[in-house]
């Protein structure tokens, strides 16, 4: 399974539907974050112990106002991380194995990947990377969000530069979708090449 990351509104989810289109199996811990939470699953009873105010009358949880209290204090984050990071996690090695074994070349999108240390579980990290500025006016423009308030949320993510050191890959998605498409699509045929190598 090989972690795709980056920083927020640096263009993770624009990559892995492109990697869905090659034929590859991508796993998105955001949708599965969501799903854990769902009402009367185990982590939305403990949601709602930690966080009453957040849940609304039809018993859904207000993800915006979950995501403005867990933006402005980090203790509040690593408790919705403690309840949220296990489930996901274990769904995520579940199906990663699962299709596998039946053949497919596996991803798995966390946007935290560094952050929460699960780069571990992962055979190789690909970045999608931006540059401040672009990454800033994404967010501001999809988020609805000030400047400042912006400047806090790409804040409590481990910088993008540094998660691009990190990385096995690093594919900039500052300029047109059409070049990051084929810097993407070099990756893949070359993933595909050392995938054939190993098997024969």
């Amino acid at each position: 399974m090989i972690g795709i990351t980056g920083g927020i509104a640096s263009g993770k989810s624009s990559v892995a539907e492109r990697l869905r289109t090659l034929g590859a199996v991508v796993l998105d811990a955001d949708l599965f974050s969501r799903e854990a939470v769902e009402p009367s699953k185990p982590a939305w009873h403990k949601v709602r112990e930690a966080f009453p105010e957040v849940i609304q009358e039809d018993l859904t949880i207000n993800r915006r106002l979950l995501g403005r209290i867990v933006f402005a204090d980090a203790g509040k984050r690593r408790i919705l991380e403690e309840i949220i990071h296990p489930e996901v996690l274990a769904r995520m090695q579940r199906e990663g194995q699962a299709a596998e074994e039946a053949g497919r070349i596996v991803f798995a999108e966390v946007p935290l990947l560094y952050e929460v240390g699960w780069e571990q579980y992962m055979a190789s990290v690909w970045v999608v990377y931006a540059d401040k500025e672009v990454q800033l006016e994404r967010l501001m423009c999809r988020a609805g969000v000030s400047r400042e308030e912006a400047l806090q949320m790409a804040a409590s993510q481990l910088p993008l530069e540094e998660k691009a050191k990190r990385a096995d890959k690093v594919i900039d998605n500052s300029g047109p979708l059409a070049e990051t498409w084929r810097q993407v699509d070099a990756l893949w045929k070359e993933l595909e090449r050392d995938l054939s190598i190993n098997r024969t």
